[in-house]
């Protein structure tokens, strides 16, 4: 059985308790409520830089290697993640040992050197040569398709930053963009699994009540004028060509995220979705196709990505196309709706046996203010109709919130004829 309990210590930060005692591990974690999206002008990929910087040795720890030895004495492999609206660190430990965990992880929080900066830069350029071609081209498909969807706002530039930013980093940025965002008011602790609630809550209050907690600076949101479809085509030198093709859509709070997670679902649920079905069983162009859901404060997209030989670009792209009109006019069965419903109950169920997936739904949730019960998602989908799907898909899948990228070894004659489709598609509706 899984309980839930929180409290909040004087200074602001919000600390949870998910308590499976049926388990025999614990997932603690620290959100912030900081990322790519809250990056300086210029200082582009400043939120995941620092994080990385956390793990350069603290005061009590001072090499990255005696914080992964601390960890790993009490059953953990601490890691973290920077994406456009957040920052994590997170490990999974034995549960006798969560109160250590904290006391570790506040360290790196709240006492960190910052030391090796030139050393870590050389690290994240190697990492951010990975989205960029022979000649220095951009050729990774989602930062392409946000560059299409956001212009001129930080969300729409790379979460890890560019070549030039990530070399313009000083120890001053660091400190400033920890004094601005790393506050226990933008922040989350929680622990999952088989822990003990008193300890875990004596231990935040130990650990982190001296953080102190200030204001934090106003977010810019992206100016979205978008009336007609967009693409982008990038050559590259693979020997095959990657497509994301993403859709305008909602924002976090938006009542309609439940219908975008069925059709994401029908689409590209698994071994019995339309485009999987399509793409890879009927015409065995693709050995796989996904679809995802972003969300953030006031925006959104949900994009359909694969790859494929060139020469195969425009019949997938038409068979993409051909499937979000028929959800956009027709609406869906209702058996392939209540097998998809089935399927997203019983994810529900297992996600009860994971401290992972609950100390994210009830961390991240809590962070950006979506916290909702398994029982109320569950509530949610079995209410989403095919009346319901087909508005819902109407408005997302409109020609004019098309955002399309290819990255590959396309000719002319193939950008030629993914134009078409889109056209085609655009006239179709």
């Amino acid at each position: 059985m899984t309980s839930k309990n929180s409290i909040i210590l004087p200074n602001g930060l919000r600390v949870v308790s998910v308590e499976m005692p049926h388990l025999h591990s614990a997932e603690l974690a620290l959100y912030l409520k900081v990322g790519g999206r809250n990056d300086p002008p210029a200082k582009g990929g400043l939120a995941h830089f620092l994080e990385h910087m956390l793990f350069r040795g603290t005061a009590d720890y001072p090499t990255s290697t005696e914080i992964e030895n601390a960890f790993e004495a009490i059953g953990g492999s601490i890691n973290a993640s920077t994406d456009e609206e957040c920052t994590c660190f997170f490990s999974r430990i034995h549960p006798a040992h969560v109160p250590e965990g904290v006391e570790i992880l506040s360290s790196m929080i709240l006492r960190p050197l910052l030391s090796d900066l030139e050393i870590e830069k050389k690290i994240i350029a190697e990492e951010a040569l990975d989205d960029l071609s022979e000649k220095g081209e951009e050729i990774n498909p989602h930062n392409l398709a946000s560059r299409l969807l956001w212009p001129d706002s930080q969300l729409g530039e790379p979460t890890i930053g560019t070549l030039e930013s990530i070399a313009s980093f000083t120890i001053d940025d660091l400190r400033q963009h920890l004094s601005q965002y790393y506050l226990p008011g933008n922040a989350i602790l929680v622990a999952a699994g088989n822990v003990d609630r008193e300890l875990f809550f004596g231990a935040a209050g130990a650990c982190f009540g001296s953080w102190q907690d200030g204001s934090l600076p106003p977010i810019t949101s992206p100016v979205v004028s978008q009336q007609c479809p967009e693409s982008v085509f990038v050559l590259d030198s693979d020997s095959q060509s990657h497509l994301q093709i993403s859709f305008r859509s909602v924002a976090r709070y938006d009542p309609r995220i439940m219908s975008l997670r069925i059709l994401r679902r029908i689409l590209c649920g698994g071994g019995s979705s339309r485009l999987h079905l399509t793409l890879r069983e009927r015409l065995g162009i693709v050995y796989s196709v996904d679809a995802n859901i972003a969300a953030y404060e006031e925006c959104g997209y949900f994009s359909i990505e694969f790859s494929t030989a060139a020469e195969n670009l425009a019949t997938a792209v038409r068979e993409v196309f051909a499937e979000t009109l028929r959800l956009a006019t027709a609406l869906a069965e209702t058996s392939e709706l209540e097998r998809i419903g089935q399927s997203y109950f019983y994810e529900l169920d297992f996600s009860r046996d994971s401290c992972y997936e609950m100390q994210i739904r009830y961390g991240w949730g809590e962070l950006m203010g979506v916290v909702r019960e398994i029982e109320e998602d569950a509530a949610d989908a079995g209410r989403v109709t095919p009346e319901t799907l087909l508005k819902v898909a109407r408005d997302l899948f409109d020609p004019k919130n098309v955002n399309l990228v290819v990255v590959g070894s396309w000719q002319e004659k193939d950008r030629i004829a993914v134009l078409k489709e889109l056209e085609r598609y655009s006239t179709a509706w």
